[in-house]
């Protein structure tokens, strides 16, 4: 039986989420990598040794069998599975886009979460770490849908760690700014690369996955009495969501 550490990282096929599974691995994690896409996935398990499981943060079932597959016992649980759907200004939002917004970064968090709570418990020494965003603390124009969601996962982040005080498991956000990743605006757009590529031009050094990825693999090997609340972590071109110096 193997006595490796076990981390779960949900959205793990591609940007943070496959560079913390990397940086997991090379501490030493067997790393279940939890995503939709199976190709993805199974390809980075292969990489890392670790083990890949198709799963749905939105649907109830899949998040069931994800369970099933991790076990008794998990040591660190990383939720990074979200995302931003349009940037339409409130007036003209798109609900469906709002709603599937708060399914992935609010209520799937919830679902992963209840579903391994028990082996996080058991391990005797658990880290849950929720990937948030500097859009969960501030507001800007367009993005209300995003920013609403994000301040979703901020504060269950908080009310987790007030109703688990007192039990073996840490609760964390590690929150980014920046990011430059191949998915994550062009998403957010729709697939137009332009208004993507447009996010970050002139930008000098954005953070990339591997610098988030970095931060949580820092928090999640601190010592067992000490809890990082929140880590946000910005690019130095970035001084506010608002004010970012550009080239």
């Amino acid at each position: 039986m193997s006595t490796r550490r076990v981390a779960v990282v949900t959205g793990a096929s591609s940007g943070i989420g496959a560079a913390t599974a990397r940086a997991l691995a090379a501490q030493g994690f067997r790393v279940v990598c939890a995503a939709r896409r199976t190709d993805r996935i199974e390809q980075l398990a292969a990489e890392i040794d670790g083990l890949a499981v198709a799963c749905d943060v939105t649907d109830a079932e899949s998040v069931a069998g994800l369970a099933g597959a991790v076990g008794d016992i998990l040591h660190v649980l990383v939720n990074n599975a979200g995302g931003a759907f349009g940037s339409a200004p409130v007036e003209s939002a798109d609900a469906e886009q709002w709603q599937a917004m708060y399914d992935v970064n609010v209520v799937g968090l919830m679902r992963v979460t209840q579903a391994l709570l028990p082996a996080l418990r058991a391990s005797g020494d658990a880290v849950l770490i929720n990937v948030g965003s500097t859009a969960g603390r501030n507001a800007y124009e367009t993005g209300a849908g995003y920013t609403a969601a994000k301040h979703g996962t901020k504060v269950v982040t908080q009310t987790l760690r007030l109703e688990l005080v007192g039990e073996p498991i840490r609760v964390s956000e590690v929150a980014p700014g920046m990011v430059h990743t191949e998915e994550f605006s062009l998403v957010r757009f729709g697939g137009d690369q332009a208004k993507a590529d447009a996010v970050y031009a002139g930008v000098p050094d954005p953070l990339m996955a591997e610098d988030v990825a970095d931060a949580i693999t820092w928090v999640a090997t601190r010592p067992a009495h000490v809890n990082i609340d929140e880590l946000v972590i910005k690019p130095r071109a970035q001084a506010a969501q608002h004010k970012v110096h550009r080239v």
